[in-house]
């Protein structure tokens, strides 16, 4: 029991350890975000823009085309960072910590956004009592070694891995990436402490001129604003008695923001409307004060709808399991929501609809949201192995056998779901993706002592199993509408199996499959229609299988631009058969044409 729990708390959440991460940056080592590390600016080394132009442009319609990469900032083992960017170390080994883009937003010309460093090692480190450094040919967590703690002792060993956040901006036209890290440090002291106490850039959002960049920290929430137009640095403030922020949206001409409440959203949720502006870059109201903390936030039919995670761990009612809920309605270029609709939401949908096992319920989330054809689509994230903690902790196991049989059976892969109406306030929802029975746990059964059945979901999925057919895609992370199609970014954790402990390994296994190496990578798939299955557009994360989540996305213009996840932090050798770690912005140029232009291009591009 002891191992299987300890194993499921290494990995746990972004969401749930990052929160709790960062009393480490209290006292942030001196210069630590003032530095301008190297950074990829392009496609390949020292090529001119129009020779990255002219690559571009040749390149067939639907390719990914890589814009920028997080490369080496440090050297593990030496004592300072790389010269310029993949040159090197003259000790020690190249090592990237930057691995995902957290947030992702469009202004003008400009893409914005913010990352967040050594996401596995920090959530291995914050769940665990152990803090044993680890190295192996993809990552290493230096813990209580990190030179980030030798420079601060007051940082706890489960935090040594953090380092600060960047923020980003890419200039469309010339293909420029400028790191604007240092507009915000070098403003002022408590610029610089704000920003040196955020975990990392999770949600950005732009509207009339103004880009907003936000994150947790052990204070609350923290907001960084930028004028779009000129990229000047406008000003930082927490929002005490917010802890985090997911995903900003513009509805009718107005902004809102989707966040929770407490440490972690563990308090609650709300949604928040910006009524700021250039010299006012902080003003919200609320709009909702929702049970539960908000992850995505759509438009469908004239009202906002918003996904949520759970609010209180554990908690196995509905009030506090993820759903979905509906506002009032919107007025089209009117009012939209104001302070009045607060308390008018609906929870229209709620996980424990569909998942048979109480406690397995309480540790689903709800993340990508779109409106598409008529229809709210949605999608379930799993945090790979929280289940299995959760149940352990419920009811605990008593021998291996059991431990086994509640590894095998708490796993789950992501559900894809739709709706059409609303009726009396509940969604009348088709699963797309999923499955028509899951294991449940009866723990009267056998005088006691339990038993896992196979339990009706109630169910039957229109086009196939859970996760698109890969058991391993756990997290639907984004949904865009973007030419006429939907895409779906996912997360597949099957990368992460090869190095869990063997017992633990087979247990995982014997629930979702044997691991295929040929499907490593983050996945993309999209809906032509709303009377076919999805198809795929890549399985293997847009080309680098280290890409294990597409992370952000979003359309500009005839585009898809996808930022990813990728926390390998020692895979930054560019002469070995291994891509590298660190997070990619990719372009995928043609990813919004209709199914028949991406299927012609393709061919022509043979």
């Amino acid at each position: 029991m002891d191992r299987t729990r300890n194993i499921a708390r290494s990995l746990l959440s972004t969401a749930t350890i990052m929160a709790t991460s960062l009393a480490l940056a209290a006292i942030p080592a001196p210069g630590a975000a003032d530095s301008e590390p190297p950074t990829e600016k392009r496609l390949q080394d020292d090529k001119s823009l129009e020779a990255d132009a002219a690559s571009a442009l040749a390149a067939a319609t639907t390719s990914p085309e890589l814009l920028a990469k997080a490369a080496p900032d440090e050297c593990f083992g030496g004592s300072s960072p790389p010269i310029s960017a993949w040159a090197g170390c003259e000790t020690g080994q190249p090592k990237v910590n930057h691995s995902y883009v957290w947030g992702l937003t469009a202004s003008g010309d400009h893409l914005w956004f913010g990352t967040a460093p050594n996401v596995h090692c920090l959530t291995i480190g914050t769940s665990l009592a152990v803090t044993e450094p680890i190295e192996n040919d993809d990552y290493v967590c230096e813990y209580g070694e990190s030179p980030q703690r030798s420079e601060n002792p007051a940082i706890p060993p489960a935090g040594g891995d953090w380092r600060p956040p960047k923020v980003y901006l890419y200039h469309k036209p010339t293909r420029n990436l400028v790191d604007k890290t240092a507009a915000i440090t070098r403003r002022s002291e408590a610029d610089r402490q704000r920003f040196l106490s955020t975990v990392g850039i999770r949600a950005a959002g732009s509207h009339r001129g103004v880009v907003l960049l936000g994150g947790p920290s052990v204070l609350g929430l923290n907001l960084f604003a930028f004028d779009g137009a000129s990229g000047a640095y406008l000003g930082s403030t927490t929002l005490t008695g917010y802890g985090t922020v997911r995903h900003f949206l513009v509805a009718d001409h107005t902004l809102y923001a989707g966040v929770g409440l407490g440490i972690d959203g563990q308090a609650g949720g709300a949604v928040l409307r910006w009524t700021g502006s250039r010299s006012r870059p902080f003003d919200f109201s609320l709009v909702a004060s929702l049970p539960q903390q908000v992850a995505d936030l759509v438009v469908h039919k004239g009202r906002m709808f918003v996904t949520t995670w759970p609010s209180i761990a554990g908690s196995a009612d509905s009030t506090h399991t993820a759903g979905i809920w509906m506002s009032p309605w919107l007025v089209n270029g009117g009012r939209g929501l104001t302070t009045t609709d607060a308390t008018a939401w609906k929870q229209v949908w709620n996980v424990s609809q569909y998942e048979p096992d109480p406690v397995i319920a309480a540790t689903y989330g709800l993340g990508g949201l779109a409106s598409y054809n008529g229809n709210l689509y949605w999608g379930t994230m799993h945090v790979p192995l929280k289940a299995t903690q959760a149940h352990t902790t419920r009811y605990p196991s008593e021998s291996s056998e059991q431990n086994l049989a509640a590894t095998k059976n708490t796993q789950r892969a992501t559900s894809i779901f739709r709706a059409s109406r609303f009726d009396n306030g509940k969604a009348s929802a088709d699963l797309l993706y999923g499955a028509a029975e899951l294991p449940a746990f009866d723990p009267e059964a056998n005088d006691g002592a339990g038993e896992w059945k196979l339990t009706p979901t109630g169910y039957q999925p229109r086009y196939g199993a859970a996760g698109f057919g890969n058991s391993y895609n756990n997290y639907t992370w984004e949904m865009l509408v973007a030419g006429g199609s939907l895409y779906i970014g996912a997360m597949d954790w099957s990368y992460l199996v090869k190095d869990l402990p063997s017992e633990l390994r087979g247990g995982v296994e014997d629930g979702l499959g044997t691991v295929d190496p040929a499907s490593y990578g983050g996945d993309l798939w999209v809906f032509d229609g709303t009377h076919g299955p999805a198809k795929s557009v890549s399985t293997n994360g847009l080309g680098n299988y280290l890409n294990y989540g597409l992370r952000t996305m979003l359309a500009d213009g005839p585009a898809v631009y996808v930022g990813t996840a990728n926390p390998m932090n020692l895979r930054t050798d560019r002469e070995d058969d291994v891509p590298e770690g660190g997070w990619e912005l990719i372009r995928l140029p043609g990813a919004n044409l209709p199914s028949a232009a991406r299927k012609k291009a393709a061919l022509g591009a043979q």
